[in-house]
């Protein structure tokens, strides 16, 4: 009468292997919608970001993140 529901359960873990995938399949899944609605994103807009900083050239109009419009009047590489 005074046994716990943990030791009921525990002695027929005989499946041990397929008992630990279960549990795994949803961290996987969190895992990977993490990736395609977060990472994937601000990856895929810096390569685009990178791209247009690398083909700036003298006498562009830009626009800077705060609104402001201006010209490139010197393009000089990081390094």
């Amino acid at each position: 009468m005074f046994i716990t529901p943990a030791y009921a359960q525990a002695a027929g873990a005989a499946g041990g292997s397929a008992a630990l995938i279960q549990n795994l399949i949803p961290f996987v899944l969190i895992f990977g919608i993490m990736w395609f609605l977060l990472i994937r994103p601000q990856q895929k807009k810096m390569k685009e970001h990178r791209s247009m900083v690398d083909n700036l050239r003298r006498g562009d109009q830009i626009v800077t993140a705060g609104g402001i419009i201006g010209k490139v009047s010197k393009v000089k590489e990081d390094g």
